[in-house]
């Protein structure tokens, strides 16, 4: 490995952090699920969990829209609810679904600078009663519109952009975001992919 490449695995990585995890649930276009992963390695979020328990797994990703952020990220799928929130509440503190109800909070309003998931559900209906119940409180994005509603990959970016904003101001990115174990697997992976 040159070293600019093995510079510049190195320097993302840094930035990487294991403290938020993005939540897809049903989310039925691969093109959405696609842009959402590209704002993820934008801002150095590593894990992706993609929870299908009413469509079809998943068995590839919209290239066009994700520019192959998938290879560089740990995308984790589940088919079972449960399952995947009991090994999200391993990594995590408090997990927050977007949902448009009478006691959700501003975004701006959060603290996105903890151990936290944010579940971004169906484009349809939304997040499942399910999955809120596991939930420890739901958030919107403040709109004054006529619709209300963002397109998953826009809410997403927005949401991400916003913690990117509190954990830098936080110097989060300022020390390494992931254990050396896991930092060590990654630059090995890496190294062999083709960035």
């Amino acid at each position: 490995m040159t070293p600019e490449r093995e510079q510049r695995i190195t320097s993302v990585l840094d930035k990487r952090q294991d403290n938020l995890i993005i939540v897809l649930e049903n989310v039925f276009d691969p093109h959405n699920i696609s842009a959402v992963m590209r704002t993820c390695d934008a801002v150095g979020v590593q894990d992706v969990y993609v929870l299908n328990t009413r469509i079809p797994r998943h068995k590839k990703w919209g290239a066009k829209s994700s520019s192959s952020a998938a290879q560089w990220l740990s995308v984790h799928q589940y088919e079972d609810a449960a399952a995947c929130m009991t090994d999200l509440r391993q990594k995590v503190d408090q997990v927050f679904t977007t949902h448009l109800s009478s006691d959700a909070v501003s975004l701006y309003d959060m603290n996105l600078t903890g151990r936290i998931a944010l579940v971004f559900g169906n484009e349809h209906s939304g997040v499942s009663d399910e999955i809120r119940e596991f939930s420890d409180g739901n958030f919107i994005i403040p709109q004054v519109g006529i619709i209300r509603s963002l397109n998953i990959s826009v809410a997403c970016a927005v949401t991400l952009y916003e913690a990117f904003r509190q954990k830098s101001a936080a110097g989060q990115y300022e020390s390494k975001g992931l254990a050396e174990p896991r930092y060590n697997a990654l630059l090995k992976e890496w190294s062999r992919g083709q960035l």
